[in-house]
């Protein structure tokens, strides 16, 4: 039988309440947590450490998961992009210039859809929705 683990999304209203879902969820017997970064969501989910440590496949169930995509939607990734591009950013302007173009004019994924991207990677991992 696989595992469980369930996102609740009601409590994520933000990039920030995602992540500390996230960390209570995953990281609840570590000492350290993971930072808002879909590179560190996408390690966590290789597994090796917090709730996915020596665990085979898994069921991540995401409970309201609507409320999640609207939160975690246009609005949210704008913002997201628009704050890699402040004056002396030290992240690569011109990719995110890109992706924001993309964003606006439709065809760029919002930040909701970049970690469903990243979970569906990740083979021994199973999402169920839920709204």
């Amino acid at each position: 039988m696989k595992k469980q683990i369930i996102i609740n999304g009601q409590t994520i209203k933000d990039l920030p309440s995602f992540y500390e879902e996230i960390n209570r969820v995953f990281m609840a017997d570590e000492n350290w947590k993971i930072g808002p970064s879909l590179d560190a969501l996408d390690d966590l989910l290789y597994g090796g450490f917090g709730a996915l440590k020596n665990q085979g496949e898994i069921q991540l169930v995401w409970e309201h998961i609507s409320q999640s995509r609207e939160a975690l939607g246009y609005e949210t990734t704008k913002a997201y992009y628009e704050a890699k591009l402040q004056p002396g950013s030290p992240f690569n302007v011109p990719l995110f210039q890109e992706k924001l173009r993309a964003l606006k004019s439709g065809s760029g994924p919002t930040y909701f859809d970049l970690i469903l991207e990243i979970i569906a990677e990740h083979p021994a991992i199973e999402l169920v929705a839920l709204d």
